[in-house]
């Protein structure tokens, strides 16, 4: 039997990928373990999937000021020990990095132990970890075509990792026939949510005549979700509140729109789907990858494009008051037009010639 040691932690971005292609090796015959941390969202999923998983007790460098660089840098060094036993008592065949920090001890430390080491690259430009790891990579997989710069020789097109009951959900005109009544509308701003949206949401329900008020769940992170309950209910606006949704392919399912961040991994679920959105891409971000998404989404009419910077309650009510169901079932054909459902069995070829 075949191992298969999966890197990935922090945020759902990393790990829903991951848990993806565990999937798809262990119905290929493949012994799955996982390499995550002790404190990321990794600890309470990967268990529940029934996956092995060592943790290291890493948190990553940067921006966190000089006492948190110096403490990392002694939790790095530790980490690199910690990983080359793991690697050392696991044996995996392959080793697999579905990027972020943890990626970096995991990847160098099986280089060092001549383990082969595949990348998978969710956006068009290559994330730190993978352009720290692509010169230690046998393969580097790319969610879009890019310009691959140093990692030319090892790249490949794949698309990215969406997970089997996503891809398993009914087309959306299917889905759509013979619904009535509201618009359901689907808020997620990401694993850990987005303050912008659970600040803007409520307000802009509020602006709306009652009878023109959609039907919302509304995913607030764990962190946010009293402020958020408390949000609807000064506003007098019902809304189904949670902290985190692990049910996204039946969520997806029941909504006419979602309105969300444009990560790579969030726009492969919606065009995998078939589902309509108003992207509103994360304004920090040290890369412009959202804003690309969400250009690139909007040019196929599979999405309206809203700039944070144009993002408030009047803005999106108005939005939301002159959408219909049928202007949301024509995105999310779109959408669907331009899905890749065959990244996972892609990725799995490559982890086979590997191994």
């Amino acid at each position: 039997m075949k191992r298969l040691l999966i890197m990935a932690a922090g945020t759902g971005g990393h790990i829903f990928p991951g848990l993806a292609i565990a999937q798809t090796m262990r119905e290929r015959g493949w012994q799955v373990s996982w390499l995550g941390t002790a404190h990321g969202m990794e600890r309470e999923l990967v268990p529940k999937h029934g996956i092995e998983m060592d943790a290291i007790d890493f948190a990553g460098l940067r921006g966190k000021g000089w006492k948190h660089t110096l403490s990392g840098v002694g939790k790095m060094a530790a980490s690199f020990i910690a990983c080359a036993r793991i690697i050392g008592r696991r044996k995996p065949d392959v080793v697999l990095g579905m990027g972020g920090y943890v990626t970096v001890p995991g990847g160098l430390m099986a280089k060092l132990r001549g383990v082969p080491l595949v990348l998978v690259n969710a956006d068009a430009a290559l994330l730190l970890s993978n352009k720290t790891l692509s010169g230690a990579a046998s393969r580097v997989l790319f969610g879009f075509p890019a310009d691959f710069g140093k990692a030319a020789g090892k790249a490949q097109v794949t698309g990215n990792p969406v997970r089997d009951e996503i891809l398993r959900l009914p087309a959306p005109a299917e889905r759509y026939a013979g619904r009535s009544g509201p618009l359901r509308i689907l808020v997620v701003g990401g694993s850990l949510g987005a303050r912008v949206l659970n600040e803007c949401v409520p307000q802009a329900l509020v602006a709306m005549p009652a009878a023109a008020r959609p039907l919302v769940v509304h995913q607030s992170g764990k962190q946010h979700i009293d402020a958020l309950r408390a949000a609807y209910a000064a506003a007098n606006v019902q809304a189904d509140v949670l902290p985190f949704i692990d049910d996204m392919a039946r969520r997806y399912a029941e909504a006419d729109l979602v309105i969300c961040r444009a990560g790579a991994i969030t726009v492969s679920e919606l065009t995998a789907a078939g589902v309509a959105s108003v992207l509103v891409p994360l304004l920090a971000s040290t890369t412009t990858h959202q804003r690309d998404n969400a250009i690139w989404m909007a040019g196929q009419k599979a999405a309206i494009h809203l700039p944070q910077t144009g993002l408030n309650p009047q803005s999106l009510a108005q939005l939301l008051q002159k959408l219909t169901r049928e202007d949301c079932l024509a995105m999310a054909q779109a959408a669907h037009e331009n899905g890749r459902r065959d990244a996972n069995q892609a990725i799995a070829q490559v982890l086979e010639q590997i191994a």
